[in-house]
């Protein structure tokens, strides 16, 4: 069975084309993943914030990170503008997803908004571009176009070190 090709659109009642891009942290899957979605006109997922979006939800709702209950709630909860939230970028937030994503409740339905972000990206998207861990293999395993993306350990470092310049203030 061949490929079918990417198209900017689709034809009534068919599934809409999926990229999925994975690849270790730092390594550029997110960068790339942003162009190649505003490239195409597609919708675009960081799969990863979806973790950071339930720890933000969990602690504002003043919960604990490792109560399941709680974060299997938000979870439930969240909606694709929650992930456009300045907040998911702080430290606590980073550290209650950590928490957050060990519960199995939380990866299940975070599985199912990833699926279903690909099965009908959000504002008439054409199709979706989603970037994370597993995306390929777990998450989109009939994606159209896989990529798993890597860069030395070296540049992966680099990267990480000015992510964190930068928001300390002190990138240059």
């Amino acid at each position: 069975m061949s490929p079918r090709p990417m198209s900017r659109g689709r034809a009534e009642g068919s599934r809409p084309p999926v990229v999925a891009i994975d690849g270790p942290a730092a390594a550029g899957k997110g960068t790339l993943a942003r162009r190649l979605a505003a490239h195409l006109g597609y919708a675009y997922l960081d799969t990863g914030l979806l973790y950071r979006a339930v720890g933000l939800k969990v602690l504002q709702a003043d919960a604990d990170p490792d109560d399941g209950a709680a974060a299997a709630a938000a979870a439930a909860g969240l909606a694709a503008t929650d992930l456009d939230d300045p907040a998911l970028r702080g430290d606590a937030v980073a550290g209650a997803a950590s928490r957050v994503a060990a519960v199995p409740e939380v990866r299940g339905v975070l599985l199912d908004f990833q699926r279903r972000f690909a099965q009908q990206p959000p504002h008439a998207a054409p199709g979706a571009v989603l970037d994370g861990r597993d995306i390929g293999t777990v998450v989109c395993p009939d994606a159209d176009l896989k990529l798993f993306v890597t860069a030395t350990l070296e540049v992966r470092a680099v990267r990480r070190q000015g992510v964190a310049a930068a928001r300390l203030g002190s990138y240059r």
